[in-house]
């Protein structure tokens, strides 16, 4: 039975129940959360030391950003749901099988392919520790978590072929995104899909200090995605894409 319009109404409502288990996970009050959120992506960027090296960010997402993240993710889900929840309609298409939520954070995309009947199992990706036991926490109150796995890294998920990958505002923070892609067609079984996006841009102002934005770094990244993947039409007016790898 088709639950779509259902999953994107219990989104649009509340993000699936995001500011509760935001007020579980931190002990705060609403109130404490919603003075939180106002501020989500303001603290987050002004953690940036200045000169993040790349072989430095996996630390530092790791072991640096804690809890400020989680806020800064889930003020601009709830600030832009509409946006978020054409993304969710791009799943409701495509999404099938065993997928990967690459990069996953507050785990709103593994939630909603959870939800849909033809999608087997979830394996939700973060390196971020809070991300991972914030996550886990949410499946386990909607009672998810025989559906969704939660791991650190793709290496942790096994030897699994993934039907669908989802891998949105992600590849902007890697410092070797074409690397990345090319994991991830490793990984792909014959009939997948992969819906991804990304903003190589750090903005006028510097607002987005942890993109990448680096010439050689993108032109190859643009390449090696041409070379590997087929773009597959979606009606949805996002900036995120549906590829097909080219076998």
């Amino acid at each position: 039975m088709d639950n779509s319009s259902q999953v994107i109404e219990e989104f649009l409502q509340s993000g699936f129940d995001l500011k509760k288990h935001l007020c579980n996970y931190l002990d705060l009050s609403l109130e404490q959360i919603q003075k939180n959120l106002e501020v989500g992506l303001k603290n987050m960027a002004e953690m940036h030391p200045g000169s993040l090296k790349p072989e430095d960010v996996s630390s530092f997402y790791e072991k640096e950003v804690g809890t400020a993240h989680l806020l800064d993710l889930a003020s601009w889900h709830l600030g832009s749901s509409n946006y978020i929840a054409d993304t969710i309609r791009m799943q409701i298409l495509h999404a099938h099988g065993k997928v990967l939520d690459f990069g996953g954070g507050i785990g709103t995309h593994a939630i909603a392919a959870a939800k849909l009947s033809k999608v087997d199992n979830v394996f939700f990706v973060d390196i971020n520790p809070q991300n991972r036991e914030f996550v886990s926490n949410r499946i386990k109150s909607l009672g998810l978590q025989e559906k969704i796995s939660v791991h650190r890294d793709l290496s942790s998920t096994g030897d699994v072929k993934f039907d669908t990958l989802v891998c949105l505002d992600v590849l902007e923070h890697l410092p070797d995104p074409s690397a990345q892609l090319l994991e991830f067609l490793e990984r792909l079984s014959k009939k997948s899909i992969a819906l991804m996006n990304w903003y190589f841009y750090k903005g006028d102002n510097n607002q987005y200090p942890f993109h990448f934005d680096d010439e050689i770094l993108v032109q190859n990244f643009f390449l090696t995605l041409q070379e590997n993947f087929l773009e597959v039409f979606h009606p949805l007016l996002i900036t995120a894409r549906a590829y097909r790898p080219i076998r």
